[in-house]
């Protein structure tokens, strides 16, 4: 049994998968940055993450961390429990985008012409669905927001779709009102997220990738109509 477990949590595949998981957040937080810098507009949760630190002392990434460390509380609550990916997605996207930020030369990518900003929109958009698609791939826990919002989904029994555009709107909403930046790259997102998300799942596919981590992409417990619908919350 021991030596089970060992293997289980120590195999190099295992390794492997922690690997995917940290580059998969690691993409995430670039594609946020990218949303940041082009100043025309982040998604919802971002909206909200923004909001808070222009009112607090915390930075950007540092609200996201304390966002995530009370939505997995609430889920706690709820009887969702966190995994692996669910700890390294609150954690690491906030340290990963706070360090993207303090980068000087990136900066610079918010005065460039409004044409180039809004490419890095689009751009940011492609990577944070790329990032998704590697951090699920893994299957080592959903992140702080989806885990709530699938609780709810079996809660309400209302379609994942439902639950999740009645959480973003309402995240969405008190962001603005905190002065988070809402925009035509708001939009972008909100269009462009699920479709980049696809294409992300379809190329790893592809590539074999998940096939080789684990057997499946979407946790046991995700029914497959309610895995069709999800789409990443912006951490």
């Amino acid at each position: 049994m021991y030596s089970f477990a060992w293997r289980t949590y120590f195999s190099w595949k295992y390794l492997m998968r922690l690997i995917v998981l940290v580059a998969g957040l690691f993409l995430y937080a670039v594609g946020v940055v990218c949303l940041y810098r082009s100043n025309f507009g982040l998604g919802p949760w971002d909206v909200l993450h923004q909001g808070i630190s222009f009112h607090t002392p915390l930075s950007f990434g540092t609200a996201g961390i304390v966002v995530g460390a009370i939505l997995i509380l609430g889920s706690l609550i709820l009887k969702v429990y966190p995994g692996v990916g669910t700890i390294s997605n609150m954690i690491l996207i906030g340290v990963f985008e706070d360090m993207l930020l303090h980068i000087s030369w990136l900066q610079y990518l918010g005065q460039v012409f409004w044409v180039w900003r809004l490419l890095l929109n689009v751009v940011g958009v492609i990577i944070v669905g790329l990032g998704t698609a590697l951090y699920i791939a893994p299957r080592l826990g959903a992140g702080p927001r989806d885990g709530l919002m699938l609780r709810l989904h079996e809660l309400t029994k209302l379609r994942v779709a439902i639950v999740r555009a009645g959480i973003e709107i309402s995240v969405l909403i008190i962001g603005f009102l905190l002065g988070g930046t809402v925009g035509i790259g708001t939009l972008i997102f909100a269009f462009g997220v699920g479709p980049a998300l696809e294409f992300s799942f379809a190329l790893l596919k592809k590539l074999r990738l998940t096939e080789w981590l684990v057997p499946i992409v979407f946790p046991i417990s995700v029914s497959e109509p309610a895995a069709n619908e999800i789409q990443p919350s912006c951490h």
